[in-house]
């Protein structure tokens, strides 16, 4: 079970988790429980960290290190008062080890990657032993872990780490063992690279940590504990009238978490769906709602489009010229110099005059898109080069689109009915998800018309 930082935001969510895990374990349940850092405080450090290297003096790190002790020893003071003295120490220590890390980026004035990572590692370190110590205090036996201690072992990608096959092995060899014993709870986030130093695993990474766990520990199902009743047909903030998808597939949640549903980090379905194992959406807050299962093959239904997500701060770019129709090795020449600038490119279209090829690509990676593409410019590949900032991204996703014709046809001719163009189109092979671009002002008109085309709104009869 993981439980996100709206989870373990207080004294009060933490004991709400702790009773959902003692009812478990009531039940019988072996249980290894990941979490995330307390609401907000992974945004603190960010802040903090990039504020300290630009400081000229006074740098906010006092400031930090008493909003995150006065906020972690009040929880820890409700939930877990006969643990105070010792688990108070921890948190103590951890936080004067961030105190001369954060200090010593301010003297360097560099924040490296790998420095970062270790600064933003803090947030989980404070809530895990919390956490710990409140299931102690109700009589449940339990143990912290952080993510190298459980078998985590990652790539040197420092912020967006992947972990490697190895990790399996030495989770069950290590938390494996412990299940019958006690609870532990694993610092979700972080692991550790081949050479020991800690990695993140991208923002909202504690998703894919529960995921991993899980499949080290073979476990029956995987739970992520969140703030919403399950995986929705499309942003609640948005279209009022959306609903809870009961059952959903491992690809079709990972187009949905790829192209901009924040429930689930985007690699958290591969490690559940290499193991088969049933991942469940649930809701802390309302735990009796039976929430989204996600399965290797959801039930089929007559509905063709599941949800619809969008995806805002990105931008689209388009490279043209003359000068680019057949000739060989262009594309190699734009793609090679994007990669070289770290530049993550999420949607491609090239027409069959070969004459352009339009990219969508996150809003921050346009200056470093640009510069790349200026190189490639220079050496005579390309002509022009033009950037778009007024967009969004739609992406319409279903397992029941794969071979269904004329689900293309119904889309665009809904969305040309209310008036919305569309600027851009493209279809994996997969066939489970139609994304399209539309300016920014026409992405909420965009994604109800579709919601209300494919009733989404309404509970499927299958």
């Amino acid at each position: 079970m993981k439980f996100g930082g709206t989870s373990v935001g207080d004294e009060t969510c933490i004991a709400r988790v702790v009773d959902i895990l003692a009812a478990h374990r009531q039940n019988g349940d072996e249980l290894a429980v990941v979490v995330s850092a307390m609401t907000g405080v992974t945004d603190q450090l960010v802040a903090t960290a990039q504020e300290v290297v630009s400081a000229s003096e006074h740098p906010p790190i006092d400031a930090l290190i008493r909003a995150l002790r006065s906020r972690h020893m009040k929880t820890l003071e409700s939930v877990a008062p006969g643990s105070l003295e010792e688990v108070g120490e921890y948190i103590e220590d951890r936080l004067e080890k961030m105190k001369h890390i954060l200090t010593a980026v301010h003297t360097l004035r560099e924040l490296t990657p790998r420095s970062k990572d270790y600064i933003l590692s803090f947030g989980e370190r404070l809530s895990a032993s919390i956490v710990s110590a409140a299931l102690r205090e109700a009589g449940i036996p339990s143990t912290v872990l952080d993510g190298c201690e459980a078998g985590i072992v990652t790539n040197s990608c420092h912020g967006g780490a992947v972990a490697l096959p190895e990790s399996y092995n030495r989770i069950a060899g290590r938390v494996g063992p412990l299940l019958s014993e006690c609870v532990p709870v694993i610092m979700g986030y972080m692991g550790c690279s081949q050479e020991g130093y800690v990695t993140t695993l991208g923002r909202s990474g504690s998703d894919y940590t529960g995921s991993i766990i899980g499949a080290g520990i073979n476990a029956d199902e995987i739970w992520i504990w969140t703030d919403v009743d399950g995986v929705l047909t499309t942003d609640p903030r948005m279209i009022k009238e959306a609903r809870v998808i009961p059952r959903i597939s491992y690809l079709e949640m990972m187009e949905l978490s790829y192209f901009g549903a924040k429930v689930l980090h985007p690699k958290s379905v591969e490690p559940a769906m290499a193991k088969g194992i049933m991942v469940r959406v649930k809701n802390t807050f309302n735990p009796s709602s039976p929430g989204t299962a996600i399965v290797r093959t959801a039930t089929q239904e007559k509905r063709i489009v599941k949800a619809i997500s969008i995806i805002r701060n990105v931008a689209l770019l388009t490279i043209g010229g003359a000068q680019m129709a057949g000739r060989p090795g262009v594309a190699k020449a734009i793609f090679s110099a994007l990669a070289d600038h770290e530049v993550n490119v999420m949607l491609i279209s090239q027409g069959s005059s070969e004459a352009n090829i339009t990219l969508v690509i996150d809003e921050d990676h346009l200056i470093p898109a640009i510069e790349s593409l200026n190189e490639i410019k220079n050496r005579g590949y390309v002509r022009e080069i033009n950037a778009d900032k007024d967009i969004v991204v739609i992406a319409v996703v279903g397992a029941g689109m794969a071979g269904a014709p004329g689900t293309s046809g119904r889309i665009f001719s809904a969305l040309g009915r209310s008036g919305v163009n569309v600027m851009m189109i493209t279809q994996g092979s997969s066939e489970v998800n139609i994304s399209f671009v539309v300016r920014e002002a026409d992405g909420p008109r965009a994604v109800q018309v579709l919601h209300d085309e494919y009733r989404l709104s309404e509970v499927s009869d299958e």
